[in-house]
């Protein structure tokens, strides 16, 4: 299982790192933008995305691949 992808915001734009990572992975325009290089990275390393707010708090979790199956609950 790959590194959980986060979108946080940057005084420039958004960016996309990579959890525990000291650096950012990319940097985007627009929060969708980085979304997308988000979700692209998950996928391949079967992990999650967790996007935050500009407040800096998580407001949205998807998860690509390490999902319970079934699905618990």
């Amino acid at each position: 299982m790959g590194k959980n992808q986060h979108v946080v915001k940057r005084d420039d734009g958004w960016a996309v790192k990579g959890a525990g990572n000291k650096k950012d992975t990319s940097h985007h325009t627009t929060q969708e933008e980085a979304r997308k290089a988000a979700v692209s990275i998950a996928k391949n390393q079967k992990s999650e995305v967790l996007i935050h707010g500009t407040n800096g708090k998580i407001r949205e979790k998807d998860s690509y691949g390490n999902d319970p199956h079934p699905p618990r609950g």
